[in-house]
C-alpha cells in the first residue's frame, strides 16, 4: 500500500551516483509530494550544495553509502557534526546490509536506513515516518 503523500511539498537532496536508482527514488518522493529534488553524485557536492547560500536548505537528504571521492558514512559525519546541517533528517538508502554499516549509520544519527534493490513500501514507510515528524511538524531553523 502506498503511503498517503505528505501534508505540504517538501525538497529533497538526493545523494546518489547511480542513475537508474536516482530515476526511482525521484518517482518514488514526487509521488509523496517532493516538490524540488537535486540530485547529486557524492558527498563533496552534497556537502558544496548544502553550503551554497544560493541553494534553499532541503528537507529531506537521501543518501548512498557508496560513492566516489566522498562516501556516505563521511558526509554523514560531517553533517551531523554541523550545527547548521544536523537537523535535515537524513535516509540512507544503500546496497549494504552489513549489520555494522546499520548500526554505524545509526550512531551517526540517520533517521532511517532502507536497503537497496529499493523494496518501494520500505522505502515509502521511512519516508512517511520522517513526515510524521520532521517534514510536518518541526520547525525548521533559519538559514544564516
Amino acid at each position: 500500500m502506498i503511503a498517503p503523500a505528505s501534508t505540504h511539498p517538501y525538497d529533497v537532496l538526493l545523494v546518489e551516483d547511480d542513475l537508474a536508482d536516482a530515476m526511482l527514488i525521484q518517482d518514488a518522493l514526487a509521488e509523496r509530494g517532493a516538490r524540488h529534488l537535486t540530485q547529486v553524485e557524492d558527498g563533496m557536492a552534497a556537502l558544496d550544495h548544502l553550503r551554497d547560500p544560493a541553494n534553499p536548505r532541503p528537507d529531506l537528504i537521501v543518501l548512498d553509502l557508496n560513492m566516489p571521492r566522498m562516501n556516505g558514512r563521511e558526509f554523514l559525519s560531517i553533517v551531523k557534526e554541523d550545527p547548521e546541517l544536523r537537523t535535515i533528517p537524513i535516509v540512507v538508502l544503500t546496497t549494504s546490509s552489513a549489520p555494522d554499516d546499520v548500526a554505524g549509520a545509526y550512531r551517526q544519527h540517520a533517521n532511517a536506513y532502507v536497503t537497496k534493490p529499493v523494496n518501494l513500501a520500505e522505502f515509502e514507510e521511512a519516508v512517511r515516518s520522517i513526515d510524521a515528524f520532521y517534514l510536518d511538524v518541526a520547525a525548521k531553523p533559519p538559514r544564516h
